[in-house]
């Protein structure tokens, strides 16, 4: 089975249909996903900008990422599941879409950005978040961060946009 072939079997589906076809269901979820895009993306841009000492530069770094993080995560939670649902709704459309593997492909690299600094930094802020000038890694991990999130909220608001030619 291709690609498109599963995408058109999504879409046809009973969920799909109902979901692609309520007057209610589908603008909620439209409506959840750009909540949860503008909490993640809105503290995570704070976050990079800070990784970048463009925000609040007298705060260690650690003061600004550790309790913004269970919002990070339940923003990304919620764009997570609205756009699995959203992409049932209207599978069959947007796979023939290029900008649609573009956003893909962008979520890929801002997640294996966010890894990295995990794994390398995000660990041990305690060590280097007090510094008045940050390691350049970190600096670019946010510049990474600030630059993937953005492509992909373009990539994405070009869907309904294409998706209608």
């Amino acid at each position: 089975m291709s690609l498109v072939e599963f995408a058109q079997l999504l879409n046809d589906s009973e969920f799909g249909t109902a979901l692609r076809e309520s007057v209610y269901m589908f603008p909620l979820i439209e409506g959840l996903h750009l909540i949860g895009l503008a909490v993640a993306l809105g503290l995570l841009f704070f976050v990079d900008l800070r990784l970048l000492g463009l925000f609040l530069p007298q705060l260690p770094v650690g003061q600004v990422l550790h309790p913004l993080r269970p919002w990070l995560l339940g923003g990304f939670l919620i764009i997570f599941a609205t756009g699995i649902l959203l992409f049932v709704a209207t599978a069959a459309k947007i796979i023939t879409l290029p900008v649609f593997f573009y956003k893909l492909g962008f979520i890929a690299l801002a997640g294996i950005n966010a890894l990295w600094f995990e794994l390398k930094w995000g660990r041990d802020v305690g060590h280097w978040g007090n510094e008045s000038t940050l390691p350049v890694a970190v600096r670019f991990a946010g510049f990474t961060s600030l630059t993937l999130w953005s492509l992909v909220v373009i990539a994405g608001r070009l869907i309904p946009y294409l998706s209608y030619q």
